[in-house]
């Protein structure tokens, strides 16, 4: 069993703190939820875990079995274990799609013990079939031209190829109709085991309603402040953020772009 530990993790972009003291633990075979309004942290979190550089990371700690993350740099971060599949995939000219996943994959593994073209193509079509992506996605360049919908898949095509430890899906529903949401459910729930934790930064309850999650957390004013389970995520969607408010004494917070 792996550990991803965050603790009293404080984050600012520019001068502007966004994560005021995130602390939180996932252990592969779990699968945690974060939801919060517009403008809490959400997207703060994830792109402090993988070391965007416009994230300034100004206390706390980030441990992966009891390494210190924040001492890594981004492609360490991936080998070690740990996958973002981000909210706006970026489309990147000139290189495939399976050449990208092949190099991702190969990265992850010893020199000299490269994947073998055919065991790669293999399990690629098979992760293709699940997803139920067109046989030339394999071959088109990264993400472009890609619908909305695609892009999502072909991140969770890279979550079944690569096989993280633990990882970050920033608002992978979004944009998705219920066709698609339910292939890319299917996607990360065949993840699901011993070897595999997950985060999952969502707005709605509909992802949910598809991937159980074994931890639910609301996030306001850059903290986590209440913890529970799928049921509190069925409430959220029935009643809003207006109790929790009430309930903690939180002041109304600026909804705005979403950090």
């Amino acid at each position: 069993m792996a550990i991803l530990e965050i603790k009293d993790l404080h984050v600012r972009i520019e001068d502007k703190e966004i994560l005021k003291g995130v602390t939180l633990t996932i252990n592969t075979n779990e699968i945690h939820a974060i939801m919060g309004p517009n403008g809490t942290g959400k997207s703060t979190l994830a792109a402090a875990i993988m070391g965007h550089p416009k994230y300034e990371v100004t206390s706390g700690s980030i441990l992966l079995d009891g390494e210190d993350v924040l001492a890594m740099e981004v492609d360490e971060r991936a080998r070690a274990g740990l996958f973002l599949a981000m909210q706006y995939p970026s489309e990147i000219t000139g290189v495939t799609n399976a050449d990208f996943l092949r190099s991702g994959v190969n990265a992850r593994r010893e020199e000299g013990d490269e994947i073998s073209l055919m065991k790669f193509i293999r399990e690629m079509d098979s992760k293709m079939e699940v997803l139920e992506m067109e046989e030339d996605m394999a071959t088109r360049y990264l993400n472009e031209g890609f619908s909305g919908g695609e892009k999502k898949r072909n991140e969770i095509l890279q979550l079944m190829m690569l096989k993280p430890k633990f990882a970050v899906l920033d608002e992978i529903d979004s944009g998705l109709d219920i066709d698609a949401l339910k292939i890319v459910s299917k996607g990360i729930n065949q993840m699901r085991g011993e070897g595999f934790g997950c985060l999952i930064i969502t707005h709605y309850q509909r992802l949910l309603d598809y991937i159980t999650p074994d931890h639910v957390h609301i996030i306001m004013q850059g903290k986590i402040v209440k913890t529970g389970g799928p049921e509190l995520a069925k409430k959220l969607e029935e009643q809003g953020y207006d109790w929790i408010k009430e309930e903690l004494g939180i002041e109304d917070e600026t909804v705005g772009q979403e950090a």
